[in-house]
C-alpha cells in the first residue's frame, strides 16, 4: 500500500505540462510502437462494444463465449508474430467474445440505468488514461518494481474468491474483493504500460500481443467500475421508494 501512496504522490509532484510532453527517453522507434498498440487497442474496444451489442439483442453470452475469448486469447499468444493479419483478426475475435463474455452484466445495467455504461467506460478511459499516461512520463523502469504487489494482490484475489465460492461470501468480503480488484487492475495498467515500453527498448515489437495485454486490464477495470456505479444507483433507487413509502 506505501507503493501505491508512494505512485501517486509522486505523479502528482510530476503532472504539468512539460512532463506531459516528455517523452525525450522514449526512443522514436518505441513511440511509433506504443502509436501502433494504442491504435490497435481502440480497434478492441470497438470489438468488445460490438460484442456486448450482440448480447443484448441476441443473449449470446455466457460460458460459451468466455471459453471462446480464452482459446482465442491462447491462439493468438501461440500464432508466430510474422503472421501478423491473423494475430490481428484473432485479437478483435478475443475483444468480441469479452464483450459478449460482460454483456450480462451491461443488459443488467441497462435495467438499473442506461447511462451508467456510457459513465463506466469514461471513467475507465480517463483512469487508463492518466495511470497509462504516468507511466510513460516516469522515469524507465521506475515502477516496474510494482509487478510483484499487484501479482501478489491478484493472488490475494483469487484465493478470496475461491475461499467465497466454498465457504460463502459475505457483503463486506464481496465490497473488498471489487475495490481491492480496482486498484490491484489499475495497478497492472501501469506495470503492463512501463513493461511494453521496456520490452520494446530490447527489441520486442509485437504490438498485437501488448494490445491485448492492456485491453485484458482496461476490460477488468471497466467491469469495477461498472459494478460499483450499478451499486451506488441501486441504493439510491432503494432510498429513494423508501422515502416515498414513509
Amino acid at each position: 500500500m506505501d507503493a501505491f501512496t508512494s505512485f501517486f504522490d509522486s505523479t502528482s509532484n510530476r503532472w504539468n505540462y512539460n512532463s506531459l510532453m516528455n517523452f525525450r527517453q522514449i526512443s522514436p522507434k518505441v513511440q511509433n510502437h506504443l502509436k501502433q498498440v494504442y491504435f490497435t487497442l481502440c480497434f478492441a474496444v470497438v470489438a468488445a462494444a460490438v460484442g456486448a451489442y450482440l448480447h443484448v439483442l441476441f443473449h449470446v453470452g455466457g460460458l460459451l463465449t468466455t471459453l471462446a475469448c480464452v482459446g482465442t486469447s491462447v491462439w493468438l499468444l501461440s500464432t508466430p508474430p510474422r503472421e501478423e493479419r491473423k494475430r490481428v483478426s484473432l485479437l478483435l475475435a478475443s475483444s468480441l467474445f469479452q464483450g459478449a463474455s460482460i454483456g450480462p452484466l451491461i443488459d443488467l445495467a441497462i435495467q438499473i440505468d442506461p447511462s451508467l455504461i456510457f459513465s463506466a467506460f469514461v471513467g475507465t478511459s480517463l483512469a487508463f488514461a492518466c495511470f497509462s499516461g504516468a507511466a510513460l512520463v516516469a522515469k524507465r523502469r521506475e515502477y516496474l518494481y510494482l509487478g510483484g504487489l499487484v501479482s501478489s494482490g491478484l493472488s490475494i484475489l483469487l484465493w478470496l474468491h475461491f475461499a467465497s465460492s466454498i465457504f460463502g461470501g459475505s457483503t463486506a468480503l464481496f465490497k473488498f474483493e471489487l475495490y481491492f480488484g480496482l486498484l490491484v487492475f489499475v495497478g497492472y495498467i501501469v506495470v503492463d504500460t512501463q513493461e511494453i515500453v521496456e520490452r520494446a527498448h530490447l527489441g520486442d515489437l509485437d504490438y498485437v500481443k501488448h494490445a491485448l495485454t492492456l485491453f485484458t486490464d482496461l476490460a477488468a477495470v471497466f467491469v469495477r467500475i461498472l459494478i460499483i456505479m450499478m451499486k451506488n444507483s441501486a441504493q439510491k433507487n432503494e432510498e429513494k421508494k423508501k422515502k416515498r413509502r414513509d
